[in-house]
């Protein structure tokens, strides 16, 4: 499997977290039901974002400097990281409501981003054999993950 249908197949499930954040975050009535949303938004986009930044776009990294935009995925995932730890120290049930529903925009933007320019990119620029490698790397490394943890 390649790394870009490992991906893409990952954001097919974000989005549905994302759907039931945007629909449940205005009806949670207390602050630590919406940092539980936060926390496991964080724990699923962290190993996600992880994989992006080591395996897909270290790859295309001068493909990204070519077209300006080398540090904004880089970045785009340090501010999501950084907006959900936000919603981690907010306060009040307001503050952390808002907070997350930004984390869960600014992740659908950089999902569209990654979707619609870097994939395809992807797909034209590197070999479907290089493709195919990183995704069998990203297997190996999640079956290391998981014989970690048993």
């Amino acid at each position: 499997m390649k790394i870009t249908e490992i991906l893409m197949a990952e954001h097919a499930v974000f989005h549905n977290l994302f759907d039931h954040i945007e629909a449940t975050v205005p009806q949670v009535r207390t602050l630590a039901e919406v940092k539980s949303l936060g926390l496991i938004m964080g724990k699923l986009m962290a190993p996600h974002s992880k994989t992006e930044d080591d395996l897909f776009i270290a790859p295309l990294e001068h493909c990204f400097d070519q077209i300006g935009q080398k540090e904004t995925f880089h970045d785009e995932h340090k501010l999501i990281d950084q907006t959900l730890e936000k919603v981690q120290k907010a306060t009040n049930l307001k503050t952390a409501r808002a907070t997350l529903l930004s984390a869960v925009a600014t992740s659908r933007h950089h999902f569209d981003k990654e979707e619609r320019i870097v994939f395809p990119m992807a797909e034209r620029i590197l070999k479907t054999r290089t493709l195919t490698e990183l995704g069998t790397k990203w297997l190996e490394d999640r079956d290391k993950k998981l014989r970690q943890t048993k």
